[in-house]
């Protein structure tokens, strides 16, 4: 198709400034399955191929296109894509080329290689010198108000879990999960000696509490396990992206990703941004090479990004660290549950077991205060965050804080609620009438330095329109010019900027990439 990434002179331009309040719902669907025979762990030889929903048949729009030694092997109607699999002879220049030609036709969104992420694991020989982690963030001295509670589900994305161990059976939901792996309703590792991580991480964040056996999570909520990584501890992005949806439809309040690895991808932020829209908190590993950026999928704004730090709160050595990171939890050396083919308990390291840890205390917390939306909950979380004297690069808002969380009012924190302050939302309906259309429009601001601004696009189901964002300049946002965007495969998109640049007007851009009709641009700004 044509791109529109030069706008015409006839689009129209608007100014936004009207109040009252407006809300949506998004709507959830059932666990996607792959094809049978398809291969677990890394998917190297396929492509994902995101296909715009103004197209009326997925698998049949991409078919079209694709030469004949590759064949579509899975789909995804939720997060609508595809994965298109290439024999592994010459696999590399034959998806290049595919990729390059697939991407310039009409109604295709993007096609990108179906990465490898891994656990974020660092193994150290084990010592059993009793846990810390509990007690670093202050979870033992928040059992005192609150224990937890059942109604509080964390989904665990990662290997499978040994969901019958003794410490987390009381826990793990009658249903445990769901198998991405092997395309089951099993996730139970497949080999328990070598597949451990998940077993481990379901332990961190909510091994049995109280029941007289072994360790201790860091509270009583509900787990489920998306298995979406192989005994080795490698997924494919396909894999771990149908895992976050299913959990965000099981109606999973947090998403532990307990792993990374590769780049940005448009299906694993399509997936975060699913999740995030429906009410998940997603929490993820900063990653583990020590380097001063996080990885994905932690780099994504839906995504809180957790660092590890040791028992005496320094930063872990391997730990990554960067402007991302929100919050950082003890990671080195955790003891916790393991499959009981490896001695039913271990100390493992990495930003994998911090991450947990942060994951359990935000169960905690939801325990404490049932009625925190995800965005809520985070603000929270980071409000009563402890600061440990690290750089707020290596620390974030600091370290998660299970005691202040849970008996701090969020009225009072600077959580649930856009920093305490008050809001002003304002809406606006509009009509875009082809792929070449879109429409301008700009926010003054009401608040002196806002906390926050969310911006979000409710468009028609059949076509796919985008949404752009510049602030700090009076330049129009466009899809080649934009500070932020939101530009998955439908038209629900949203943006959400924590400290935006106020200094002169937002400027944003909604834009259709393929289709027409009518939609709502909805602004809230929070003091």
């Amino acid at each position: 198709m044509t791109d529109d990434t030069e706008h015409s002179d006839v689009a129209r331009r608007g100014f936004l400034r009207l109040t009252g309040a407006v809300a949506g719902a998004a709507a959830t669907t059932g666990v996607v399955s792959a094809r049978s025979g398809r291969d677990p762990g890394p998917k190297e030889s396929e492509v994902l191929v995101g296909v715009s929903a103004s197209a009326d048949d997925i698998e049949r729009e991409v078919a079209q296109y694709v030469p004949g030694n590759a064949e579509v092997v899975h789909s995804n109607e939720t997060l609508s894509y595809v994965a298109v699999a290439f024999p592994e002879p010459a696999a590399d220049v034959a998806r290049e080329n595919f990729i390059e030609a697939v991407t310039n036709k009409e109604r295709i969104k993007y096609a990108e290689g179906n990465e490898t992420l891994e656990t974020q694991l660092s193994p150290s020989d084990p010592q059993f010198d009793g846990q810390y982690a509990p007690q670093q963030v202050n979870s033992d001295d928040a059992w005192d108000t609150t224990l937890g509670d059942s109604s509080v589900t964390i989904a665990v994305v990662d290997t499978g879990a040994q969901y019958d161990h003794p410490d987390l059976a009381g826990n793990y939901a009658s249903d445990p999960g769901y198998d991405f792996v092997d395309s089951d309703s099993d996730p139970y590792p497949d080999v328990p000696s070598d597949e451990y991580h998940g077993t481990h991480v379901s332990g961190c964040a909510a091994a049995v509490v109280d029941n007289g056996t072994g360790v201790a999570g860091q509270g009583n909520s509900t787990l489920i396990n998306g298995r979406s990584l192989d005994e080795s501890g490698s997924g494919s992005t396909a894999d771990i992206a149908d895992a976050i949806q299913w959990a965000a439809d099981q109606g999973a309040d947090v998403i532990n990703l307990s792993l990374g690895g590769g780049g940005y991808t448009d299906t694993m932020k399509n997936a975060v941004s699913y999740a995030d829209d429906n009410g998940s908190l997603v929490v993820a590993a900063a990653g583990n090479d020590g380097s001063s950026s996080v990885s994905y999928p932690a780099a994504y704004s839906e995504c809180v990004a957790v660092s590890a730090v040791d028992s005496n709160e320094d930063l872990a050595s391997f730990s990554q660290y960067g402007d991302s990171v929100e919050l950082c939890a003890p990671g080195v050396n955790v003891l916790s549950t393991t499959t009981e083919a490896r001695g039913s308990y271990e100390e493992l390291s990495g930003t994998s077991m911090a991450t947990p840890v942060t994951s359990g205390v935000a169960g905690l917390t939801l325990a404490a205060w049932p009625d925190l939306t995800n965005l809520e909950l985070r603000d929270h979380l980071k409000a009563t965050a402890a600061d440990i004297g690290l750089s707020s690069r290596k620390q974030g808002s600091g370290q998660a804080d299970a005691l202040a969380a849970v008996t701090t009012d969020p009225a009072d924190s600077g959580g649930g609620g856009g920093g305490g302050g008050g809001s002003t939302t304002g809406s606006v309906d509009g009509t875009l009438d082809s792929y070449r259309d879109y429409d301008d429009y700009t926010w003054a601001w009401n608040y002196s330095s806002p906390s926050r601004v969310i911006v979000e696009l409710d468009g028609p189901a059949d076509a796919d329109f985008d949404l752009y964002v510049n602030t700090g300049t009076t330049t129009n946002a466009s899809p080649s010019n934009y500070d932020y965007a939101s530009r998955s495969t439908d038209s629900q998109e949203r943006i959400t900027i924590d400290a935006p640049d106020d200094s002169t007007d937002m400027q944003v851009d909604v834009d259709s990439y393929s289709g027409s009709g009518s939609y709502t641009l909805t602004i809230t700004e929070e003091e």
